[in-house]
């Protein structure tokens, strides 16, 4: 585990950014497993704008995004699938093909997460992007009793719902989600974790310091063999 600590969110952006951009420009139909949240814009913002200026070409990259909402339609302003196309995707050559979601509007929501997950399993995830929530959660991973292996439909809790509907102010916020399960995130090759702000302390010290334990799922990071966390001093002030 590698841990970096800047003074600001853009700096993070900056030092992210420029991880991706050369792992892409290295290998060009590269794999990453996608978040979404406030934490990985200023490294989207970075990416877009390296393909804008032709330092970076995302035309044979596949992507997987970890989460997204059930019961709200994808052209919602709140859908992932809408987060992502107007954070990255919309600035850059990426085919749409090439974009892959968890359909949170399925019929048959066990089905999708079990077809999700053969197409993770086929396409091997290079690079996993993570956020963390402020009660440890990755993905929509909640604390549980057990950690999580295949992508599912999960129940959110209180506090993540508090932390998110700020950005509903139409339609209230969906109260259910698809997320990838932990075990799925364990198998990326290479796991990037970015966390800012003083309200992600305690989840990141018990990330580093902690037992490892599904009541903070993002503890399983610490059995993973290539980890890389960016934080600002807001988030790094209880290592």
């Amino acid at each position: 585990m590698k841990i970096f600590i800047f003074d600001n969110a853009h700096q993070i952006g900056n030092a992210v950014g420029k991880l991706f951009v050369d792992a892409i420009n290295e290998k060009p139909d590269i794999v990453l497993g996608l978040a979404t949240g406030a934490s990985p814009v200023p490294t989207y913002k970075y990416i877009a704008k390296q393909c804008a200026g032709g330092k970076v070409s995302l035309k044979d990259v596949k992507t997987y995004n970890l989460d997204e909402y059930v019961n709200l339609p994808k052209s919602d302003k709140n859908s992932y699938y809408s987060f992502m196309h107007h954070e990255l995707f919309d600035h850059t050559d990426i085919k749409e093909k090439n974009v892959h979601f968890l359909n949170g509007n399925a019929r048959d929501t066990e089905k999708e997460c079990r077809k999700y997950d053969e197409m993770l399993e086929k396409a091997g995830v290079d690079i996993q992007l993570l956020g963390v929530g402020r009660n440890g959660h990755i993905g929509f991973n909640e604390p549980s009793i057990c950690f999580s292996k295949g992508s599912f439909k999960v129940k959110l809790t209180q506090s993540t719902i508090n932390a998110n509907k700020k950005y509903f102010d139409e339609n209230p916020m969906p109260t259910e989600a698809l997320t990838m399960g932990v075990g799925s995130i364990m198998k990326a090759k290479k796991i990037v974790l970015i966390a800012v702000g003083n309200e992600k302390a305690d989840a990141i010290a018990a990330l580093v310091h902690g037992d490892v334990t599904p009541v903070c799922p993002v503890s399983i990071l610490q059995f993973h063999h290539d980890v890389e966390i960016y934080l600002d001093k807001a988030a790094a002030s209880l290592l």
